[in-house]
């Protein structure tokens, strides 16, 4: 049964059409307080449903404030890591979270952040593997954030190492990956083929230009990664809104850059 649990939990933050995601992650106060864009967590959450946003993930405390209640519904994924911009070492992730915890705040699915390369590797793997095995147990859809992080690590977009970090979330029992866009196509596809369940984009640093963030996504797509989970780039942009819906005409109805932007103009 806990197989079907899963099964129907994944469907409510995919597209049941195309199986693709976008989720949108509003989970950022805990690690750099209430910064642009979600300082009213329950307005922004309103503002990417419209969007037509699968799901959005954040903290179990907030989902108390800003989830149900209005407007169109969206799936709810609790993060269960955390770790602060004011703590000696940000990637030092601990879990604050548990699966049933999330279980009783109605979540859809849960999610956990693994830093490869840090100096708790090894910590936050063994967390990684029994928090997958009390998905299983539960049907819970688990996604690992999956970066390679660290101060031996110069750059966090290398293709081999996101490869390398991507696996890992899988061989250890993750049902999704978000990890970092690798610069172009043939690199994500690399890492994708390399990963036996679905990839997700992350969407990093806010960029420059809309329609940089866009081709951005049009090529993890087009690379057969499986959607976006995307927050700063959203949320602290002037029309979330419409941003939310540029994103679900490229992942979900295969869209060109251009005609997402004429979308968002």
């Amino acid at each position: 049964m806990s197989e079907l649990g899963k099964k129907i939990r994944l469907e409510r933050i995919m597209d049941r059409v195309s199986r693709n995601m976008v989720i949108i992650p509003v989970d950022h106060g805990i690690s750099m307080g209430p910064i642009r864009g979600i300082v009213d967590l329950t307005d922004m959450v309103n503002r990417v449903a419209e969007g037509g946003a699968n799901a959005v993930l954040m903290q179990k405390g907030m989902a108390k404030h800003g989830h149900r209640g209005y407007g169109r519904d969206i799936g709810l994924i609790i993060h269960m890591s955390a770790s602060t911009s004011l703590g000696p070492d940000p990637n030092d992730k601990v879990q604050v979270c548990t699966v049933e915890e999330a279980i009783k705040m109605g979540a859809d699915a849960v999610s956990v952040h693994i830093n490869i390369g840090s100096e708790t590797e090894a910590a936050q793997l063994k967390k990684l593997g029994s928090t997958a095995e009390q998905c299983d147990d539960w049907g819970m859809p688990l996604i690992a954030m999956m970066y390679p992080r660290g101060k031996d690590i110069k750059n966090s977009n290398d293709p081999q190492l996101v490869a390398h970090v991507a696996r890992v979330g899988a061989e250890l029992g993750a049902d999704i990956i978000k990890t970092n866009f690798t610069g172009d196509i043939d690199s994500f596809r690399a890492v994708v083929e390399g990963c036996p369940v679905p990839v997700v984009m992350a969407g990093g640093p806010k960029t420059s230009t809309d329609e940089e963030f866009l081709s951005m996504v049009r090529a993890a797509v087009d690379a057969g990664g499986r959607g976006v989970a995307i927050g700063r780039n959203v949320f602290q942009h002037d029309n979330p809104t419409a941003m939310t819906r540029a994103l679900t005409l490229i992942v979900h109805r295969g869209m060109s850059v251009a005609e997402a932007m004429e979308a968002l103009r």
